[in-house]
């Protein structure tokens, strides 16, 4: 919900699809800065409170966004400063979430884990943006983001009120700088590893920047209000929710290569189809297909990487991969919200499909053995 209010609320403040990359960039931009240092601080204090600490501060953001918005003093200004703290937060939050997944479950259940988070965080998806776009255009969008600010005390209590068996974290006599070094020494020498994280980084990069630019993409493109914008964003996280099931019915089969092969092609041919559609059930099925090949893609990456890594460093691991997932997306948000001011909301989905087309052929053609992992 607040995402979307929030990307709405700035192309009503400023008619400015490049306004949309500049936000988009303002909060992926401490995901350089800070996650690879949140991975080492989720190996070394305990990850439940860890997350108590960074919900809480996305809390009391959302509470802020929401006064401003209630005021009438907010200013685009405003929101990209608030994305940024939010960022911060986010930074620390994520490397610790997904190393937390491994407390909570068996091993042999890790894969299926990830796929039901990944459904849960999608079903938000598909419903978060309707019901924001209902909320926008009934009472505006300062509810939006008062609702998401008050949903954070059920995920402190939840929080607080599991019972688990903790890991015992060793005492660490090297320095945080030494920790990042090793972590990051792991992922180069592991040739598996290592190419999925990268070829999330480049799904990333160019597959998600262009979901900045749905607000534009509603009014401009298809010529809709904040309720065309809400019906893309949610089918976007329908799709996403389809693969995440998918991936979690399957999670004791042995084809999570030949899975992430397909989405990686899916994604490209299917923005190529939305970027030339005019009508809107035609997008929404689109974005659907392009939504479900992006969670194929980084869910299997998610579940091989989390299988093959030692347990004493999968906060760091974790936070190379939050990196590269979360890190290229601002980037990608600002050039896409910059390119679509040069060359049109359609010229720029089309010039980023044909990336991602090239590189899945070159990733097809090159690593043949990727189709082959279990």
């Amino acid at each position: 919900m607040q995402n979307t209010a929030q990307g709405y609320l700035v192309y009503e403040l400023t008619r400015s699809p490049a306004y949309l990359g500049y936000v988009g960039f303002a909060a992926g931009v401490p995901s350089w800065l800070f996650t690879l240092y949140g991975g080492v601080i989720a190996d070394r204090i305990s990850r439940r409170t860890m997350l108590v600490i960074t919900q809480s501060a996305m809390m009391l953001l959302a509470f802020l966004l929401a006064g401003l918005v209630f005021t009438g003093s907010v200013q685009p200004w405003h929101i990209v400063v608030l994305a940024f703290l939010l960022g911060i937060a986010n930074a620390f939050d994520a490397p610790a979430r997904q190393a937390f997944v491994v407390e909570l479950v068996e091993r042999e259940d890790l894969t299926n884990a990830i796929a039901l988070n990944s459904t849960m965080f999608n079903a938000a998806i598909v419903v978060g943006p309707s019901v924001a776009a209902i909320t926008y255009a009934l009472v505006g969008p300062g509810w939006c983001f008062t609702i998401n600010a008050l949903t954070f005390i059920a995920v402190i209590v939840a929080l607080l009120m599991m019972k688990f068996q903790p890991v015992v974290k060793a005492v660490q006599h090297t320095s945080a700088v030494v920790q990042l070094k090793e972590g990051l020494r792991y992922v180069a020498t592991q040739e598996v590893i290592r190419m999925l994280i990268g070829s999330l980084g480049v799904v990333s990069l160019f597959g998600l920047g262009i979901i900045t630019l749905l607000p534009a993409w509603a009014v401009d493109v298809l010529h809709g209000d904040v309720t065309t914008n809400g019906l893309l964003l949610s089918a976007r996280g329908a799709g996403s929710l389809i693969g995440a099931l998918m991936i979690a019915s399957m999670g004791s089969r042995n084809i999570k290569g030949r899975f992430w092969t397909i989405g990686s092609f899916t994604m490209p041919v299917l923005m190529l189809f939305f970027a030339w559609t005019r009508w809107l059930p035609l997008s929404l099925l689109f974005l659907v297909g392009l939504g479900w090949g992006f969670m194929v893609v980084a869910n299997t990456t998610n579940a091989l990487v989390q299988m093959q890594i030692p347990d004493d460093l999968r906060g760091r691991v974790m936070g190379i991969y939050t990196l590269v997932l979360l890190g290229f997306m601002p980037l990608g948000s600002l050039l896409a919200g910059s390119l679509a001011v040069y060359i049109s909301e359609p010229g720029t989905v089309m010039v980023s499909a044909l990336i991602l087309l090239g590189f899945a052929a070159l990733v097809w053609a090159r690593l043949p053995a990727l189709r082959k992992l279990a």
